[in-house]
Order: structure tokens, then C-alpha cells, then sequence
């Protein structure tokens, strides 16, 4: 069967745009005809639309948008089209809606087969809103059987098939989570083609772990799949795409791009020529960002960024990714330089931005620092000594204290926001996760901003990162990788004054957060427990930090954010 695999990037809410969306495809693949055009999961509404599935308006929306979809399949007559929507139940009981994939042709609804395994897991929350199927239908449809499943289904039911270990990924739910095994059911009642619908958000290696669901069902049943993935940015969620066909033996015989909008024709009936083969693991979190800051910025109206360069690799890495989502010509790079600035500080920023092409504006804060200063010095004594009013950051005085350091960042935070506000530009926060779970970090300080870039990129990675952009010619200054991190809110200040190294710290913070590891689990993978015990603290102390950042782009398989809901006021 000839299959058009439509991977388009829907906006959330936007029915009628995502409806033009279908349209344009459906034209571009027109003559000659497909058998069957695919789209993915929930693509009249986009994914996840969250609580707008609470008001009514909006699902009244979505069925005229589903009608009006069906009205469209008239002018396409040879053409079955397989689309994702939500569509009311009609019962009194429950949550009253489903998650469903509906085919149609030539004016005629052929199928509706709703979702049936609801995920609330990590990001997840479906339960929330929708009702599983009860049962699973095929249909026949011109010279195959078709077996339609949406998304979850397919992530279950390969245990002894797939090759990848599940249970240990940290990117999906174990195989016994379930209680049904949809895609058998389906292959149990005839089905000769397997088609997968699906918003499968990005997690690094996720790609390889997914694959390994898909055909594992593909051997399993001697029968051959057609996934069609979400691709785009949606606030913290990238979907990388990736759509593809397989043969019955699981071999692909024809892969979309990752991380961009692609319809292709594929043929189910050709034998796969090759194995799967995975973006490389840097080079895919690199393309998340970017088209996670491209897509965040374009469906919330903005053009232009601005950020805050310190001469530090993480808002170095930070602008770079911003160039290449928005273009050199819509992003600001602004370096505020104190007292306690190295001369790199700002030499390196300028460099930085000389390579990228952006403008740089120089705005030293020392003069509203010391007015800031001045106007708490009526505080008076503290415990940590007297706020300062005058330059006497000498020995003799000694170093400011966390106060006056947060404040430094404080009036960095203003001024950023300041130029948001007058220029419309959106503030990219430049943070990374392993300051973000340690709180290494201030509030209303370089924690402002519309979106945090690197909040799911540990320091480590960071590093990674740089060179991944230098791969070709020095963008990011090798002055930049080679100094040592800090904040450079006190004299000869590094991050190692108060953290543990990071080879030492993100290693830890991937047990502790990211696997969910008690400390005594830590402990015996050979961790010292008092730099243990320390960091897990830290971590547990800044919930309430993390509560207020601003969104940032997932690319782990645990972000903070939507997808980890920890207690703030909590003792454990």
C-alpha cells in the first residue's frame, strides 16, 4: 500500500491553522494519489493541549474541525485519511472524551479507534482528560486489514522482542504496566498492516528505545507498521518526528527527517534495505533546543531574544543555540560587567559575539549596585555582616556576602527584563540543570526570563555542546572553555567554592534525579556520602526555586518541570 507519512509541527489550540496544515499536505501529495495519507495523534488540536480539553468551546471547535476534515476527504476520493482528535463519548459517566485516531474517505467516517492505554507517567497526564477504548477495531480498507493504535498503545507488549531494556531506559513505563497489549489484540483479530499515530515527545536515546517498540511488533506478529510522529516545539515538549515504515521483520524501509516537517510516500510492500541508525546523542539534544527555542518563540509571537553574556560558557552555548533558532540578526547580546568582572567577562562576550554576528551592548551595573547598596545600608547589621554602600571589596573588609552577590545578579535580571520590555524581545535565561537542581542560582536574578535553555542540560553537557558548535569553525572562544566557571560575584570566585565538581555533581544529580535513586543507592554505586548528603539537600532545599523558573526545554528522560512534581513543603 502506497502510505503518505504526513509528519507535520501543529499549534496547540489552533484547529483551523492545523486543519490548513493537513490541507497543504494532503495537496502536496495529491497526484498521484496515495492509498492512505497518515497524520499524527491529536493534530487538529495539537499535543498536549492540557486543560483546554476542559472547556467545552474547544471541543465544540475540534468536532467542527473533524467534520470540516471530513468534508475535505471528498476531494481527495481515492485517498484514505487517517488523523488524530479528540472526540466526545456521549456517556454520563467518565471523563466523557477520547484520544482518537479516525480514518475517513471520500466523505465517509470509516473508523474511530480511540486510545486505549492512557499514559501518566513522567509529562503524561491522560487519564486527566480522556477515556481508554474498550475494544480495539480493525477495518478493512481497500486490499489490506488495518490495525489503527495511538501512540501508548504501541509502548507496550515486546518484552522478549524488543531489544532495548525497557525497564532500565528511564524513557518508558516497564512492560507489565499494562494489562492489555493493544497491537496484539488487533493482529489477534486479522489485521495485515499495523498504523501508529503518535505525539511521542523527545528524551536523548529515546529515538533508539522507540524504534526497538515498534519493531518488536513488527517480528512479533510478521507484520508490517506505519508511525507517523509528532515534530516541533510545544512550551517544554520537542517532538522530534522521525516517522517511519517497517517491514515484518522490523527493518525500516523508509524514515522521515528528524526535527522537521516532512511528507514522503512510502511503500508498505518493499523489504527494509537497512538498520535503524540514530542521530548521534549531542547532535540530537543540539537539534531539540534549537527547534524547541524556534517553536516556542514563533507560536508565542516573539522574533527576537536578548540574553545576558557573561564571557561563561553556559550563556556562550546559550547564544549560539538562539542564532541558530532565530538568526543572528534577532538576538541581543547584552554583557553587564561589575566590579568583580574578569577582563575576559567582557573580552570573551565580545569575541562571542563577533563570531556569531550579533549585536553586543556593554552596560556596567556598578553604579545601580552601589545605589541598591546605599538604600539598604539603613538595614544595618545582618548575620552576615553590614550591606555596603561604597566599593570596599578589599581584604581587609572582606567579600560580599550572598546578599550583596544576589543583588548583583538582581540588578543583571532588571536590566534584562527592562530591555524586554521596551525592545519586545524574550529573555533567554542561561542557567543549567546542574545549577538549577542545586540553587546555585537567583531568583529575579539570572533566573528571569521567558525561557530557560540549558534547564535540562547538566554542566557537563554543556561542555559537550561547545564543541559540538565548534565542530566546524570556533564559534564559542576557546578562552571560554578553558576558564573555570563562575559567577563572578566576588573577588577569584569559581563554582567549585560551593559545588562539588561537576564530573563529581551531575553524575549524582542523574541517580538522584533523573533515575530516582535513594541516597543509599548512591552510596554503594561508590559515591562519598557526605558530598552525597550535601548535594541531595541542596536539591531538596530548592524546590521552591525551581517552582518559579521559567520553562525550559526537556531533553532528559526526568526535566524539571512538568514532568517531576516533588512537594516543596515537605520533609523526606
Amino acid at each position: 500500500m502506497r502510505i503518505a507519512l504526513c509528519q507535520l509541527n501543529p499549534v496547540v489550540g489552533d484547529v483551523p491553522g492545523n486543519l490548513a496544515l493537513v490541507r497543504q499536505a494532503l495537496e502536496q501529495v495529491r497526484l498521484p494519489a496515495p492509498e492512505l495519507a497518515v497524520f499524527p495523534e491529536l493534530v487538529l488540536t495539537g499535543y498536549p493541549p492540557l486543560d483546554l480539553l476542559e472547556r467545552s468551546w474547544f471541543i465544540d471547535r475540534a468536532e467542527h474541525g473533524r467534520l470540516e476534515l471530513q468534508e475535505l476527504s471528498r476531494d481527495y476520493p481515492d485517498t484514505g485519511i487517517i488523523f488524530g482528535t479528540v472526540v466526545r463519548t456521549g456517556r454520563t459517566s467518565g471523563k466523557g472524551l477520547h484520544n482518537a485516531a479516525i480514518l475517513v474517505q471520500n466523505g465517509a467516517e470509516l473508523l474511530c479507534q480511540p486510545k486505549t492505554l492512557l499514559p501518566t507517567y513522567d509529562v503524561f497526564d491522560e487519564s486527566r482528560y480522556f477515556d481508554p477504548a474498550d475494544v480495539v477495531k480493525t477495518v478493512r480498507f481497500k486490499n489490506e486489514v488495518l490495525g489503527v493504535t495511538v501512540c501508548e498503545d504501541a509502548w507496550t507488549g515486546c518484552a522478549g522482542h524488543n531489544p532495548i531494556p525497557s525497564a532500565e531506559s528511564g524513557l518508558c513505563p516497564k512492560p507489565d504496566v499494562y494489562n492489555r497489549d493493544p497491537v496484539a489484540e488487533l493482529a489477534r483479530a486479522g489485521a495485515t498492516l499495523l498504523v501508529n499515530v503518535s505525539a511521542s515527545p523527545f528524551a536523548e536515546g529515546k529515538d533508539f528505545v522507540r524504534y526497538g517498540f515498534l519493531a518488536g511488533h513488527c517480528r512479533r506478529h510478521r507484520l508490517p507498521l506505519a508511525f507517523v510522529n509528532q515534530v516541533g516545539g510545544n512550551d517544554e515538549l520537542v517532538f522530534d518526528g522521525g516517522s517511519m515504515v517497517l517491514d515484518s521483520s522490523g527493518r525500516p524501509t523508509s524514515i522521515l527527517e528528524s526535527f522537521g516537517e516532512e511528507t514522503r510516500i512510502a511503500d508498505t510492500g518493499a523489504q527494509g534495505a537497512g538498520e535503524f541508525r540514530a542521530l548521534g546523542r549531542i547532535e540530537s539534544v543540539h537539534r531539540a533546543l534549537v527547534l524547541g527555542l524556534s517553536d516556542y518563540c514563533r507560536k508565542c509571537g516573539f522574533r527576537q531574544a536578548v540574553i545576558g553574556l557573561s564571557g561563561g560558557i553556559d550563556s556562550a552555548v546559550a547564544c549560539c543555540l538562539a542564532v541558530a533558532a532565530l538568526g543572528r540578526d534577532n538576538v541581543l547580546g547584552v554583557t553587564m560587567p561589575s566590579e568583580y568582572s574578569s577582563r575576559g567577562s567582557v573580552e570573551d562576550s565580545k569575541l562571542l559575539a563577533a563570531n556569531l554576528g550579533i549585536e553586543l551592548r556593554v552596560i556596567p551595573i556598578g553604579n545601580t549596585y552601589h545605589s541598591y547598596l546605599a538604600t539598604l545600608a539603613a538595614v544595618g547589621e545582618t548575620d552576615q555582616g553590614p550591606l555596603r554602600c561604597t566599593n570596599t571589596a578589599t581584604p581587609a573588609a572582606g567579600r560580599p556576602s550572598v546578599t550583596e552577590e544576589n543583588l548583583q545578579a538582581r540588578v543583571r535580571g532588571n536590566i534584562l527584563m527592562a530591555l524586554s520590555n521596551k525592545l519586545g524581545h524574550l529573555v533567554i535565561t542561561t542557567g543549567n540543570k546542574s545549577e538549577l537542581a542545586v540553587g546555585y542560582c537567583t531568583l529575579y536574578g539570572d533566573m528571569s526570563g521567558g525561557l530557560a535553555i540549558l534547564a535540562d542540560v547538566p554542566k557537563t553537557m554543556v561542555y559537550e555542546l561547545a564543541r559540538y558548535i565548534n565542530r566546524e569553525r570556533e564559534l564559542v572562544p576557546q578562552a571560554t572553555l578553558a576558564k573555570p566557571p563562575s559567577a563572578e560575584l566576588r573577588p577569584n570566585q569559581t563554582d567549585q567554592d560551593s559545588l562539588p565538581p561537576y564530573d563529581v555533581l551531575d553524575p549524582i544529580l542523574e541517580h538522584y534525579v533523573e533515575d530516582g535513586w535513594s541516597e543509599e543507592q548512591i552510596v554503594k554505586a561508590g559515591f562519598d556520602p557526605v558530598t552525597l548528603g550535601r548535594v541531595c539537600g541542596m536539591v531538596r532545599r530548592n524546590e521552591y526555586k525551581r517552582a518559579q523558573a521559567a520553562p525550559g526545554i526537556k531533553v532528559s528522560s526526568k526535566a524539571f518541570g512538568i514532568g517531576r512534581r516533588m512537594p516543596i513543603a515537605a520533609r523526606y
